[in-house]
């Protein structure tokens, strides 16, 4: 197989070229820019592009496959050619499906959760020794890569509901048409791409359909909303699975869940975690694996990267980090945190770094939000701003949309170095929520200097 891809430095774009190389395919690539980690990746399987920037002379009419990430516009010139030249020419999810239409596929949907129960799946079927492959949308303990192409049976997606490339601007996970379907909860996002809700739950709705016939779906019942889509569209030629908490129990921090009986710690924590490995419980039933072989495994599950990471700590503190930023997200992972260390005080800064967060039109999505924060920021960069292209967002409306007046909003990251370094943080978990990078704050570095001195 010989393949070309578009857009060969996209964060999970580059990674599926390294897992074509290791699979024996002939693998080019081009991309205007590639920064670290790709380049070093690229380089070091022997893939990165001579040069930067697109190259029409990169498409050969013997290419068997196109691959085009969502980085590359409808003019890009290799584009172009390999349309002239009526090449085949795949979104990254349309080729994932390519590679394992013969495999048993299970898929990963909602609009929270998806990565770390995918990652929950895939750390017990490797615990299992059991032969599979994977696409994730991050890192974790274990995994060389985030996508692994093999000839393995079956494979494991996080499926994404954002579009598949420029060509093709479908959601992602209607591509992959699962065996395994599982779907999280429903919470809107992504506002730039789905301008209303109806239009974002009907995304949920075409991907039950796109379950395969005598497939199975397992769904979070206690999701209202997701709830009463599966009750509307109910499918005759597939199962269903619901799904709520389990029965579990806290101590000293350390949650113990119990299912048919059986009795296993779970190394993460929160209602929401609790959740994830139930979908991941069920989802492993399909392929065989009992209730003890699961807790067992999942007890040594520690979480993918950035989902509740435990930067720093000590006998008085804990410092975490999670990519929360959407309301739904950012809601559990609170409440996670304060339900396991009820005793201490909480901490949290929030940064609004997305579209959706940074619009003034969605800051009601997160009214209460932060409501069982003690001292709360939110911090949203100028900077963020500008690259996106949107109007200056005001503090009081910021106030005004999470509906507390007590809340703290900075735009500089001096001053909210200023604020960490002041505030009193023993006997204290303070909790970093987003998905970008605090205007380029280094957050490992600083989780060790603000943590405070143990008793």
């Amino acid at each position: 197989m010989k393949v070309h891809f578009i857009s060969i430095g996209g964060s999970v774009m580059h990674q599926l070229a390294i897992a074509l190389k290791k699979k024996g395919y002939q693998v080019t690539g081009s991309d205007d820019e590639i920064f670290e980690p790709a380049l070093s990746n690229l380089r070091e399987a022997g893939i990165l592009p001579i040069e930067i920037g697109w190259n029409s002379e990169y498409i050969s009419p013997d290419l068997d496959a196109v691959i085009l990430g969502m980085h590359a516009r409808a003019d890009n010139p290799e584009l172009l050619r390999a349309k002239n030249l009526g090449l085949p020419i795949y979104s990254f999810p349309e080729y994932i499906y390519q590679e394992s239409v013969q495999k048993k596929r299970i898929i990963v949907g909602g609009s929270h959760g998806k990565t770390t129960t995918t990652s929950m799946i895939m750390h017990v079927l490797k615990e299992q020794q059991m032969a599979f492959d994977y696409l994730v949308g991050a890192k974790l303990a274990g995994f060389e890569q985030s996508v692994q192409i093999t000839n393995a049976p079956v494979i494991v997606c996080e499926g994404d509901e954002y579009p598949a490339s420029v060509l093709e601007k479908r959601p992602k996970f209607h591509f992959l048409f699962p065996h395994v379907a599982i779907l999280t909860g429903i919470a809107w996002d992504h506002i730039n791409v789905f301008p209303t809700f109806d239009f974002y739950l009907e995304q949920f709705v075409i991907f039950i359909q796109k379950i395969e016939p005598g497939g199975i779906l397992i769904y979070n019942e206690t999701d209202a909303v997701l709830a009463g889509l599966v009750e509307k569209h109910i499918r005759s030629d597939i199962q269903y699975q619901p799904y709520g908490i389990p029965k579990h129990e806290i101590n000293n921090g350390t949650t113990t869940l119990e299912i048919n009986g059986v009795k296993g710690i779970l190394g993460v924590f929160g209602n929401h975690n609790l959740l994830n490995a139930m979908a991941a419980y069920y989802a492993c039933l399909q392929l065989g694996i009992s209730t003890e072989t699961f807790l067992k495994a999942i007890a040594s599950f520690t979480g993918a990267a950035k989902r509740l990471e435990l930067l720093a700590k000590n006998n008085v503190t804990n410092i975490y980090r999670d990519f929360a930023h959407a309301p739904s997200k950012v809601k559990a992972t609170v409440e996670a945190v304060r339900l396991q260390f009820p005793e201490r005080k909480l901490i949290a800064i929030l940064e609004l770094h997305t579209y959706s967060s940074l619009n003034v039109n969605f800051m009601n999505e997160y009214k209460g939000a932060l409501d069982e924060v003690d001292e709360a920021v939110v911090f949203y960069a100028k900077h963020a701003l500008e690259i996106k292209k949107m109007p200056d967002l005001p503090a009081d409306k910021v106030k005004e949309g999470f509906g507390n007046d007590e809340l703290i909003v900075l735009n500089d990251k001096t001053d909210l170095l200023n604020w960490l370094r002041k505030i009193n943080r023993a006997n204290a978990n303070i909790l970093f929520m987003s998905s970008g990078n605090y205007d380029g704050l280094n957050i490992n570095s600083l989780a060790e200097e603000i943590l405070p001195t143990s008793s």
